[in-house]
């Protein structure tokens, strides 16, 4: 019996419910599925970004990334036959059965290859979506989407600092200035929770990184653009140093990925005025684990930007950043 191929293409810009459709029927009917992704201007979110949510979502497609493909779409003969060589050159010899799609183009692409034409929701019935409206509004449509794709859509801010230098306070302020969501320092409930004479276990602290992100994951599915953390693993490592002289391993690990995890890293200045509640060490302690953050987030050559002066010069100034800020693109931090 000859094996199955199941084969479909597109920009994926971004990759919705839509497009998940036509993958798992292929999924169900083919012994194999492979997919083709272009690179294109129309979204910029890079090519091989799109292409990893579909090995995240779907790990037995085969993702073929085409970095040079044709742009656009066209029913010219010229066109439709330089789109036919180029799939043709990028599957290498993978012999392709069906062809699934709900464009026009299923038709000769399908011919080309000698394969199947299967159309799929071409009225978009099923799944009443298109790329142009999730890009024209990600939160509206934030149903069609999974996770995996929305969580990258969306500009992740940290704010880091020793205690008492206006985390909470910030984070929560813009998530209610933007109409967004925020994630809480989950550190400080799990301390108050489970500290005895003021102290947490080693382990506690793995405990506590992998709450913060569980957390985090939770808030951003319903985020508006913006998402705002108070605190990350970076500090919880800084504080399993403080307490035991070393961290776990987990906790190294995933602070190591933390630069992975956010666009823009604010540190709070301990230039106002100490809190001084039960929970927190003094002033002098303050400065000294500042200090310490500030050497540790050089080390790891994480670009961070200082926020200093009252709450509203700080906003102002995460404002600023903000409008001048493209995801994906590139910011030199020049705003001192």
């Amino acid at each position: 019996m000859n094996k199955k191929v199941g084969f479909t293409l597109g920009k994926f810009a971004p990759f919705h419910k839509g497009h998940q459709y036509i993958i798992e029927m292929a999924l169900k009917e083919m012994d194999e599925v492979v997919v083709l992704i272009y690179n294109t201007e129309v979204i910029n979110i890079p090519l091989n970004i799109r292409a990893n949510w579909i090995r995240k979502i779907y790990p037995t497609v085969k993702v073929i990334e085409g970095w040079d493909g044709p742009d656009g779409y066209s029913n010219e003969r010229s066109f439709e036959i330089m789109q036919e060589n180029y799939i043709i050159e990028m599957l290498n010899g993978i012999k392709v059965t069906h062809f699934y799609s709900s464009e026009f183009y299923g038709d000769h692409v399908s011919k080309a290859l000698e394969a199947l034409d299967i159309r799929v929701d071409e009225e978009r019935e099923i799944v009443p979506i298109s790329g142009t409206m999730i890009r024209e509004n990600p939160y509206k449509y934030r149903g069609f989407l999974d996770d995996i794709v929305y969580q990258d859509l969306i500009t992740k801010v940290v704010f880091l600092g020793a205690p008492s230098t206006g985390k909470s306070t910030i984070s929560e302020a813009l998530a209610k200035k933007y109409n967004t969501t925020f994630a809480s320092e989950y550190g400080r409930d799990y301390w108050t929770e489970n500290q005895v004479d003021r102290r947490i276990g080693f382990d506690d602290f793995d405990k506590i990184a992998l709450g913060h992100i569980e957390q985090e994951d939770k808030e951003l599915k319903n985020a508006d653009k913006y998402f705002f953390v108070d605190t990350n693993a970076i500090t919880t490592y800084m504080f399993a140093l403080d307490y035991h002289g070393k961290a776990p391993e987990l906790l190294e690990k995933i602070a190591k990925e933390n630069i992975m995890r956010y666009d823009l890293f604010f540190l709070c200045e301990d230039d106002i005025p100490y809190d001084d509640t039960w929970d927190r060490s003094g002033e002098q302690k303050r400065k000294t684990f500042h200090m310490a953050i500030k050497a540790d987030l050089y080390e790891r050559r994480i670009p961070f930007i200082s926020l200093k002066g009252t709450l509203e010069e700080r906003i102002e100034k995460v404002e600023r950043i903000l409008r001048s800020f493209e995801k994906y693109g590139n910011y030199y931090g020049k705003d001192k």
